[in-house]
């Protein structure tokens, strides 16, 4: 039988353990990312076999699970690989070169300047039907609550598989 003093130790046991622990997994956390400047020149470039790859950020904001940027290159006739979906938005901006992207169930051919808002699980995907190189700008982000480790069975933060990026 437990006695009252049983269970105020139980309670102030139960509480120093949740505290410790919060703290360790706070401090088991990368850092908020601050204002950063990114030197197009300094950027490692990664060669794939369908171009090349720069990935420029990937960790937590002030107001953000992660925020994940890169740039990818991807060579005439090649796609970065099939369509796919996820749980985190992304929008991408063609810098240069001529893709056709699917989005949504539908297909339409996009040039240099122009911006793609892929939306949370919806089908997407892209494909350079140009001569040239297109080079095109990806910033995804992962909400507050989606994150993989916050947020059972959700994928939120797309990996560069060996081809090219994800969505890229």
């Amino acid at each position: 039988m437990f006695t009252r003093r049983d269970l105020v130790i139980a309670t102030f046991a139960l509480a120093v353990g949740a505290s410790v622990g919060h703290i360790a997994s706070a401090d088991s956390r990368p850092p908020v990312q601050q204002s950063t400047l990114f030197d197009w020149n300094t950027i490692p470039v990664q060669q794939t076999s369908v171009g090349q790859y720069r990935q420029l950020l990937r960790a937590p904001t002030a107001t953000l699970d992660e925020l994940e940027m890169h740039v990818t290159t991807l060579n005439p006739g090649q796609t970065s690989h099939a369509p796919h979906k996820h749980p985190n938005e992304e929008i991408v901006v063609l810098a240069s070169g001529k893709l056709e992207v699917f989005s949504n169930g539908k297909t339409q051919v996009l040039g240099p300047g122009s911006v793609i808002f892929n939306a949370s699980n919806q089908m997407h995907g892209v494909k350079n039907v140009g001569d040239v190189p297109a080079t095109y700008h990806v910033i995804n982000w992962t909400s507050p609550g989606k994150s993989p480790d916050t947020s059972k069975g959700a994928a939120g933060s797309a990996a560069a598989p060996s081809a090219a990026p994800a969505s890229r």
